[in-house]
């Protein structure tokens, strides 16, 4: 039996043989698995900007924690997947402030916590923000890849991150742009879940070149629990 309402926590859909459900908070649900999924934390973001002079509030990792905390109680999720640009920068984990450490150590210590590294996390090793994490190259889970970046010319399921995707859309004569997930036939691409993450245009060519080879491409995004998808390309 599957441990989560779908229409209470994301819109579900079928992807590569198995069940998700994909939030309005930009977590994936995976029910077969009981594993919740992240993209793109960025955590110690905002400390790293303060760093350049750029001040901001130093609530960030707090905030991105707290969210994730609420998808394993509203899931029941056994298993957190993140794929990678877990911190902002190779130095982040020192940075973390004693609560959001505390935070991290307890979410780690509750479920089966797998870090993914991400083109962020390159030059430190995970396990400095806590003991018992171990970063990954990428991950194989029923036969689906997870890793950070697409990989151009995959032709096997996947799921990733990286691209922070984003879509707009006009409500009642207002341009809004919202986090999204991007697909192919057998490839996502999640939106950045992390509290400080911009994004770029979900038709951008580097995106659509990424999920290559395709039929189409599409835009998700969650709502009233539904998946509503909005075409971003189609072959010729």
């Amino acid at each position: 039996m599957v441990p989560v309402m779908f229409n209470r926590f994301g819109a579900p859909f079928a992807f590569a043989g198995q069940e998700f459900a994909l939030a309005p908070s930009r977590a994936l649900y995976w029910a077969e698995e009981r594993a919740l999924i992240v993209a793109d934390l960025h955590l110690e973001k905002a400390s790293w900007y303060a760093a350049r002079g750029q001040m901001l509030p130093p609530y960030d990792s707090r905030e991105t924690l707290g969210r994730v905390a609420e998808a394993i109680r509203e899931t029941g999720a056994r298993r957190v997947l993140c794929l990678g640009d877990n911190f902002h920068d190779s130095h982040g984990p020192a940075r973390l402030e004693p609560h959001a450490a505390g935070m991290l150590d307890a979410l780690m210590r509750a479920v089966d916590w797998v870090w993914i590294t991400g083109n962020h996390d390159l030059g430190h090793d995970t396990r400095d923000a806590a003991a018992e994490a171990q970063g990954l190259p990428e991950l194989t889970v029923r036969g689906i890849a997870l890793r950070h970046e697409a990989r151009p010319g995959e032709t096997g399921p996947e799921l990733s991150g990286h691209f922070h995707p984003k879509f707009a859309v006009t409500a009642r004569g207002r341009r809004v742009a919202r986090p999204c997930a991007v697909a192919s036939e057998r490839r996502l691409i999640l939106p950045a879940f992390g509290a400080l993450t911009g994004g770029l245009n979900a038709a951008d060519p580097a995106i659509l070149g990424a999920l290559q080879p395709a039929r189409a491409i599409d835009a998700l995004i969650p709502a009233a629990g539904k998946l509503a998808r909005f075409p971003l390309w189609r072959s010729a």
